[in-house]
């Protein structure tokens, strides 16, 4: 059996994007097209129903290219526990209503059991001020939180 890996939205969003001209955003687009053609078999992937909400918004160009790449990825639903763990993680990181959806990802990630969270966003996921508060807050609700990570990370 293969690790399991919770593919936030901001991976199909670097995968499709643009070339960017800024050097790092230009890396992490490169490091999302490795792992996706390179390593992406190695892993069992899994998104959510509010990836793909959050995928098919923005322009409809590139909103269909980030829905197209996660075609066939197995889809977790939210749960009542999904629900409630991100509401005592939005409480517990203090995140701005606009950030309440990054308590979902991880929420959803740990209440499924997943391996790992791979994600972009490094404000709210993958931050290590927040990083203790995530794994507190989630163990203290009976899960383990999944490792949060970035495509370079996982090559």
């Amino acid at each position: 059996m293969n690790p399991s890996v919770y593919i936030e939205t901001t991976i199909p969003s670097y995968l499709v994007a643009r070339p960017s001209r800024d050097v790092v955003l230009a890396g992490h687009q490169e490091a999302t097209r490795e792992f996706w053609t390179l390593r992406k078999h190695q892993f069992d992937l899994y998104i959510s129903a509010l990836v793909i909400d959050e995928a098919g918004s923005g322009e409809p160009e590139m909103a269909a290219k980030r829905l197209e790449c996660l075609r066939g990825l197995k889809i977790l639903n939210s749960t009542d526990e999904s629900d409630a763990l991100a509401l005592l993680l939005v409480a517990r990181l203090g995140l701005p209503k606009k950030a309440e959806a990054d308590a979902y990802h991880i929420a959803i990630a740990a209440v499924y059991s997943m391996d790992f969270l791979l994600t972009w966003n490094c404000k709210h996921i993958h931050n290590l001020h927040m990083q203790r508060r995530i794994e507190e807050t989630c163990r203290k609700a009976g899960f383990v939180p999944p490792v949060i990570g970035t495509p370079d990370e996982l090559i």
